[in-house]
């Protein structure tokens, strides 16, 4: 079920819609910087009142570059993301298992894949956003959808008005929790969007500070390092990864024997739709910490461990996340529409969580540039129509490609066969399952396009294609 079913009229909205964005996560900041390309009105609202570094690292490449050089930051990319080109897993005592060679990408699409910080690909999206279309502290309590407009109201009494509603806050997202009360009251809800998500893993992340190079030399290598350790006798796996600004950043993984819900596994007092996904939960996340801290790393001088990671991060950075996973069917109704872990949340595993996210907003941008002038309500139903009509296929693909991937790291039988066939696998397939995950390499339509570089054609990106014709008529 794309939506609910919806009465459409012709009210009209002013010459361009008005966007209010719920969420200033990555997706919603790559969204403001596209509408602030295309001339489209938007707000952005945040409920935190600070933005806080928190994550590890992420990895950027083919997928994303071509609309970072159309949005003229790439060589900022560059400066803050160090190249990678190796996934290495060892097992607790050492040994390697397995030697992932992604250095095909580079050939098959001409660009090089980037190691970086989560914060620091925030910071440089966040400083692309007027600080006047950007509002913090503001918790929404409730939404309002007349079929004209959509009202957003939040905590501290301020009120923001648009045409179109964008929820991009996260996994735990107010604006679909919303969203779904009311198509639940009206019988219109899938029953698999009223289950909860899902997760079988619980994560430590964070970054450590700046560290001194002499003492790590590691972070000398002209590479990020990306060293993934499966415990011998135990239900965890932990990851490093190096970055260009001389810190390490990191994950520690709890493997539940099964999946199981945040409903059933916390205690009632822990249950909360603030923050959920990113939350320092102070006394957890110690806990986890002390019981990890003696895994040793895979490099330096054989003494280092986890505990060396802790601490030399700052403790309001570590982070004791779910990993949840799950794609959820309805993504708009009204004049609500959800883009990002609002509607499908990923494994890390697989590194295109951020990623689609992204891929979502830009689908979203060139729809919204190609509306006509002053769109109907009918225009905006079937603008959200077309973007998931686009996305999901692409979103399922790829979740079933993260849950595969996690299997590198994953415990268990059938975890330790899929890594003894990555092993093994001729070159010839794995060059086929590298040309899968570079194929979406989707561009900004309103904004001169980049030429296609490599061997890999990308796939074709109909609202792309919709707002080039657009662009182009209105260039002629």
């Amino acid at each position: 079920m794309a939506s609910a079913t919806m009465t459409t009229t012709t009210t009209t909205t002013t010459e361009k819609p008005k966007v209010v964005i719920v969420g200033a996560g990555l997706g919603g900041l790559i969204l403001g910087v596209l509408l602030e390309r295309c001339d489209i009105p938007y707000t952005i609202v945040e409920k935190a009142t600070v933005v806080k570094p928190l994550g590890s690292a992420l990895t950027v490449g083919s997928t994303l570059i071509p609309l970072f050089e159309q949005l003229g930051i790439a060589e900022e990319l560059y400066r803050v993301g160090k190249p990678w080109t190796h996934y290495y897993t060892y097992s607790e005592s050492k040994e390697l298992i397995l030697a992932a060679d992604f250095t095909l990408a580079q050939g098959l699409t001409g660009y090089k894949q980037y190691a970086i910080g989560r914060p620091a690909l925030y910071d440089l999206l966040f400083n692309q956003i007027p600080s006047h279309k950007i509002h913090f502290g503001k918790r929404v309590t409730s939404i309002n959808d007349n079929g004209d407009s959509v009202e957003v109201k939040t905590a501290e009494g301020s009120t923001y008005e648009g045409d179109i509603l964008v929820g991009a806050d996260g996994a735990y997202s107010v604006v679909r929790q919303q969203l779904y009360e009311t198509l639940l009251k009206e019988s219109k809800l899938p029953a698999s969007d009223q289950e909860e998500l899902p997760f079988g893993c619980i994560c430590l992340v964070g970054q450590t500070r700046p560290l001194d190079p002499e003492e790590f030399p590691v972070l000398k290598e002209p590479v990020a390092e990306f060293k993934a350790t499966l415990g011998d006798d135990n239900a965890y796996s932990w990851i490093t990864f190096t970055t260009a600004y001389n810190s390490i950043c990191w994950m520690v993984m709890l493997h539940l024997e099964k999946v199981t819900n945040r409903s059933t596994y916390n205690d009632k007092k822990n249950r909360t739709s603030e923050n959920l996904e990113w939350e320092s939960h102070a006394e957890a996340t110690k806990a986890m910490c002390n019981e990890t801290r003696h895994f040793p790393l895979q490099f330096g001088d054989g003494t280092l461990t986890m505990g060396d990671m802790f601490d030399k991060t700052d403790p309001d950075l570590i982070s004791k996340v779910m990993l949840e996973e799950k794609v959820f069917e309805t993504w708009h109704s009204g004049r609500t529409v959800l883009l990002g872990d609002a509607c499908h949340k990923l494994h890390p595993s697989g590194g295109r969580g951020a990623v689609t996210s992204m891929h979502d907003a830009l689908a979203l941008a060139n729809l919204l540039y190609a509306l006509p002038p002053n769109p109907t309500t009918s225009d905006i139903h079937t603008l959200f129509s077309e973007y998931r009509s686009e996305r999901y296929p692409v979103v399922q693909a790829t979740f079933k490609n993260s849950q595969m991937m996690r299997k590198g790291t994953d415990k268990g039988l059938f975890a330790a066969f899929y890594r003894l066939m990555l092993k093994h696998l001729p070159t010839w397939l794995w060059k086929k399952f590298i040309e899968r995950t570079v194929v979406d390499r989707p561009q900004a339509g309103f904004l001169e396009q980049v030429p296609t570089k490599g061997t890999v054609v990308p796939s074709v990106s109909p609202s792309a294609l919709k707002a080039r014709a657009v662009y182009a008529q209105k260039k002629a």
